[in-house]
């Protein structure tokens, strides 16, 4: 046995069912700051442009076009759980980005809800770099599906 499959195997195997409800709601997170970014991608250009960093600045519209996709396909296939850990892992520096430049620079305020909504959205990230998709997952039952025809044993449902 490989050993990255080793790994999934064991965090699938050891992560409780009611985390999949987190994935679920984190990818609708993501996707749906996706699709506010697509209607209103002057309002990410003009945050970019606020960083400080020139280079960020002189590339706004690039770094919008790529912040806005990466928000929708990775929110998506954490919805569905398909490549999550690396959807999870490319969705960090852009949170982290968020919560340094965009956030913070608008206050410590107790009604400052991006703030928050972006630190728990980071901290659910971290734990799905960490603990995989589940066994509610696309990558499970992609996982199982090709181990079927190979080895027995491998044919379980979903919802055991």
């Amino acid at each position: 046995m490989e050993l990255s499959s080793a790994i999934n195997k064991n965090a699938s195997d050891n992560q409780p069912k009611w985390l999949v409800i987190f994935r679920i709601i984190l990818g609708l997170i993501l996707f749906w700051k996706g699709i506010s970014f697509i209607h209103d991608s002057s309002e990410l250009e003009a945050m970019v442009q606020k960083t400080g960093i020139q280079m960020f600045g002189n590339n706004s519209q690039v770094i919008t076009f790529i912040i806005t996709y990466i928000n929708l396909l990775g929110g998506l296939f954490i919805l569905c759980g398909l490549f999550t850990r690396w959807s999870a892992l490319v969705q960090i520096p852009i949170l982290i980005g968020a919560i340094v430049f965009v956030n913070v620079k608008a206050g410590m305020r107790a009604d400052n809800y991006e703030l928050i909504l972006s630190i728990i959205v980071l901290i659910l990230l971290v734990i799905f770099v960490i603990k995989g998709s589940g066994v509610i997952s696309a990558d499970e039952y992609f996982r199982n599906y090709y181990k079927a025809g190979y080895e027995s044993g491998h044919t379980k449902k979903f919802l055991d």
